[in-house]
């Protein structure tokens, strides 16, 4: 027979176990109980950013707390990578990540301080954009075949393009278009795309590979001209834009995209609970149609679905830029 203070050493021990487990517990029911910090990677008014202010406006309806936007712009969205990887994974930091800081910053550079599939809790895709190629309304080129037939005749001609920088996804365009069609052309990167729409409009650039949202007002301006999109299907909001594909470049297709990310590690209860919430606000009809007008397909998928295709995207860019010669920045 146990002695009493046998008895009661067993049952302080079963207290303080079930003290111990008792936060998991109560993140999973209470959460979330304070404000939400929603990192991001790159400068205010580009997609990402227009991303995680909408849903994080979502969020702050759904459960009544603030969410706040803290962008960490820098090295190709590197150093909110760093960040967020380093965070508690207690649900109240999240990240709004995109196919260029988990797909191909991977897969250009070596030794990066992160791990795109270890460190992170994929929570849901949320949006899908493709490139699209402007120029000045004066520009001669009215189409992606007469650039193309143009940077052809004039071989010693400096073709200057501008982007959002390096390895992202109009860079990448880029370089594609240049390695299908046999041209040359000449990269200069800027810190976002309002920097290479300004330095195209200003005249220091010929043409400028970025997103559809960021170009769209000054195309339906009158002061730049689209020449193409970098979809297989033309978009609703520019559907008089044709597609590479149309202008004789088949299969051509670069499309980016951004997801919701935590830190690895984060309690599934709330990995679920994220995923479920942001998943009503990008179903909404009224969401998508916004969304839609600005050229950005809405998306969302399950934590586990969209773990898989962080890991097929991975692969691919790995593969796709080995084939292309595209190697880590300078």
């Amino acid at each position: 027979m146990k002695s009493a203070s046998s008895i009661r050493s067993c049952l302080g021990r079963a207290v303080l176990l079930a003290a111990a487990a008792a936060p998991v517990s109560c993140w999973s029911q209470d959460y979330p109980i304070r404000p939400i910090r929603f990192i991001v990677g790159f400068v205010p008014g580009g997609i990402a950013d227009l991303m995680a202010r909408s849903l994080g406006q979502k969020l702050t309806e759904a459960w009544g707390q603030q969410v706040i936007i803290d962008n960490r712009a820098g090295a190709g969205g590197l150093i909110s990578m760093q960040i967020a990887a380093k965070a508690v994974p207690d649900g109240y930091t999240l990240l709004m990540g995109s196919s260029t800081q988990f797909s191909i910053n991977p897969a250009l550079r070596a030794g990066l301080p992160y791990d795109p599939i270890r460190d992170y809790t994929p929570l849901t895709q949320a949006a899908l954009t493709p490139v699209i190629l402007t120029v000045q309304p004066s520009h001669s080129a009215r189409s992606v075949q007469e650039l193309v037939q143009l940077a052809k005749a004039k071989p010693g001609q400096v073709m200057i393009y501008a982007s959002t920088g390096y390895g992202g996804a109009p860079h990448i365009a880029a370089e594609l278009l240049k390695r299908v069609a046999g041209i040359e052309m000449t990269h200069v990167p800027y810190k976002g795309g309002g920097d290479a729409v300004i330095a195209l409009m200003g005249g220091h650039v010929q043409m400028s590979f970025g997103a559809v949202s960021t170009s769209l007002a000054h195309i339906r301006g009158g002061r730049l001209r689209a020449l193409g999109v970098t979809s297989l299907k033309r978009l609703a909001a520019t559907p008089e834009v044709p597609t590479f594909a149309e202008a004789g470049l088949p299969g051509f297709e670069v499309v980016q995209w951004y997801g919701v990310f935590a830190p690895a590690g984060l309690p599934s209860a709330i990995t679920r609970k994220t995923s479920e919430t942001l998943g009503r606000a990008l179903g909404s009809a009224e969401f998508k149609e916004h969304f839609a007008a600005q050229g950005i397909e809405l998306v969302h998928s399950t934590p586990e679905a969209f773990a898989a295709y962080v890991k097929v995207e991975l692969a691919r860019w790995t593969r796709v830029l080995k084939e292309m010669g595209i190697h880590e920045a300078p």
